[in-house]
């Protein structure tokens, strides 16, 4: 006897349906599991033996073959133990035939009780596009695998439960759908930031756009402390955002079970020390990679000349196309990877080039081998390019508390309402993804608009990357203005922190 029990899987972070075959023959008693099924697949003969004579069934004593279909993509992980466990007693003819339309995930212990697993909202997703109308999975998983919609839900304990689901004789509650609570992670907060007026301007122009930003100053600046309160002052997340990080984070095992949806900007900070496979993913089965953890959010490289080149330099393609593609031989993925890129670095190897202590002791050449490490490509892809002064004593000891980052976020959440009604009905989020025929409409400039930026390209040799990048941050500029037009005293300050001279000193 045949029977097969829907199933999902994984490949990258995009589900598929997966059908659980099971067929019981004659001969001599073997256990075998076919359709590329990874060491964890197969491993799972095991744990399903264990679990069916422990939740007190008979385990057939028949030839059994489990097919994986469709045979020809490779199987990973340990969520098909569920849907085998199933598939074999139904076959043995100690369960009746589940629904057709009801798909089966997660992985067992020896004793039958269901472990979570990872994946579960792209997976979900998959199951209602694929018309299943019922889920059956991990009680850990179940909150997450509501984010789906328009799926029963059914978190399951352990495989005695299922059971007598299913036999009718102790029906499961179905799972409520998940609903973010009141609570919120308190983030690092713009009132403890003290003086460094423009750099807190630069913060705010690069939440309200999505710009990249570089901020250079000598140790003890402030760089890594204004960077990491960017993330207090972000927009809000829209559902669709949410979920399609989520979606990321989930495959990644960075779900937590109590709040499976991300209603926060995720913030990512890799050490210098990180590979190229690990900053845009890979592997033998390819995964993602910390760009791709921090879509929709912040990536933050702190002592950026420290990085790997190549590490730096796999950063390119995904700043420009919004995606990384991942070419391994178990295949090629195509990741999401929209992110603002926040760099912090020192002038020179010693960190005290051009600070008024003068205490410096590198060398012109030291400095500029320093500084060279960063490449113009890659320079060119960052829009605010930020000096970070010594915060005097003056303002470290000044009474008087600062503007906050909830005050700044009013600002950034108006501006971006703007940008999403400018682009409703497309894929740009924000300013920072405008299109060519996106900027030729929505930032044209007057008269000396157009002498400004003409004077600015021929003195600073701006390329004509350069040149759009500065378009997008005047139009952030002006959003924040609530101005319609980009005005000259917008494109002024756009092409200030288009100084690439302070890499110099």
């Amino acid at each position: 006897m045949v029977v097969s029990i829907p199933s999902l899987g994984l490949t990258g972070i995009s589900g598929y349906s997966v059908s659980v075959e099971c067929f019981l023959s004659g001969g001599l008693p073997a256990f075998d599991v076919v359709g590329l099924p990874d060491a964890a697949v197969r491993e799972s003969r095991e744990r399903v033996r264990a679990a069916v004579k422990n939740c007190g069934e008979k385990f057939p004593v028949s030839r059994i073959t489990v097919n994986l279909a469709p045979a020809n993509r490779k199987k990973e992980g340990t969520l098909y133990d569920l849907p085998i466990f199933l598939g074999i007693l139904t076959a043995g003819e100690l369960l009746d035939k589940p629904p057709e339309d009801a798909a089966f995930i997660g992985e067992l212990s020896l004793t039958g009780a269901l472990r979570g697993v990872r994946g579960v909202l792209p997976m979900a997703l998959a199951a209602v596009r694929a018309g299943i109308k019922t889920l059956y999975l991990p009680a850990e998983n179940a909150a997450e695998a509501t984010l789906a919609g328009g799926l029963t839900v059914y978190g399951v304990p352990d495989v005695m439960s299922l059971v007598a689901h299913l036999r009718g004789e102790r029906p499961l509650t179905p799972a409520a759908p998940w609903t973010p609570g009141g609570e919120t992670e308190e983030l690092p907060d713009l009132r403890d930031v003290m003086g460094q007026e423009n750099c807190r301007r630069a913060l705010e122009i690069a939440a309200a756009g999505g710009h990249n930003l570089l901020f250079i100053g000598s140790p003890g600046a402030g760089k890594s402390m204004l960077a990491r309160r960017l993330p207090s002052i972000l927009p809000d997340m829209t559902r669709r955002e949410a979920l399609e990080t989520t979606e990321i984070w989930s495959v990644a095992g960075l779900t937590d079970s109590r709040h499976p949806l991300l209603t926060q900007r995720p913030f990512r900070a890799p050490h210098h020390t990180v590979s190229a496979a690990a900053l845009a993913g890979g592997g033998a089965s390819p995964h993602p990679g910390e760009i791709s953890l921090a879509h929709n959010g912040v990536l933050f490289l702190d002592e950026l000349p420290e990085f790997q080149k190549d590490a730096l330099e796999a950063l390119r393609q995904p700043l420009e196309d919004g995606e990384v593609t991942i070419t391994r031989t178990a295949g090629t993925l195509r990741l999401p990877s929209r992110f603002t890129l926040v760099c912090a670095m020192n002038p020179c190897r010693c960190g005290w080039y051009g600070h008024p202590s003068g205490r410096c002791t590198c060398s012109a050449a030291a400095v500029r081998k320093y500084v060279d490490r960063i490449s113009g490509p890659l320079l060119d892809r960052i829009d605010l390019h930020v000096r970070v002064p010594s915060v005097e004593y003056d303002a470290m000891r000044r009474k008087a508390v600062p503007e906050d980052s909830a005050a700044v976020r009013a600002r950034v959440n108006a501006a971006r309402a703007a940008q999403q009604e400018r682009f409703a009905g497309t894929d740009t989020a924000c300013n920072a993804y405008m299109t060519p025929a996106m900027l030729a409409e929505y930032c044209a400039l007057d008269a000396a608009g157009e002498a400004l930026m003409k004077n600015a390209f021929a003195r600073m040799g701006l390329t004509a990357r350069s040149h759009d990048r500065i378009l997008r941050v005047a139009r952030t500029i002006a959003d924040l203005d609530a101005a319609e037009r980009i005005e000259s005293v917008h494109l002024a300050e756009a092409i200030q922190y288009r100084n690439t001279d302070i890499l110099k000193g």
